[in-house]
């Protein structure tokens, strides 16, 4: 919110997006953390893509483009038995989910700040 109650600016708002870069190329957003964190969730790639509404073969494709180009681990495999394998976050996953989250809301706060102020201003 830009200002108080009927103020000229008082329904436009400050929008914001995270996300890590390879050479021009996207390799950790909002979207992979929601991908780790349903991962995480149901213990199944297969079950986390069909919730975010992409394809198995994207998720996965997009999973393997991220560890390759940071260096890590996000998931390990346990396969088989009864109920079959089922996908676990590695610590670096959980780190990465917790890191992202951590910035998130360090830029909430501060931007929260700045357009405050920003507002402030232009509405004098």
């Amino acid at each position: 919110m830009a200002g108080s109650k009927g103020s000229k600016y008082y329904d436009v708002f400050l929008n914001y997006k995270i996300w890590l870069s390879y050479r021009d190329e996207t390799i950790l957003d909002e979207y992979l953390l929601k991908l780790l964190e349903a991962i995480d969730k149901s213990g199944s790639l297969m079950t986390a893509s069909k919730e975010l509404k992409i394809s198995y073969r994207k998720a996965w494709g997009d999973l393997k483009k991220a560890e390759k180009t940071l260096g890590i681990t996000f998931t390990d495999k346990v396969r088989g038995g009864k109920s079959g394998g089922k996908s676990i976050l590695t610590e670096e996953g959980k780190n990465i989910i917790n890191a992202y989250n951590e910035l998130k809301n360090e830029f909430d706060v501060s931007l929260s700040k700045v357009t405050k102020k920003f507002f402030n201003t232009i509405n004098k």
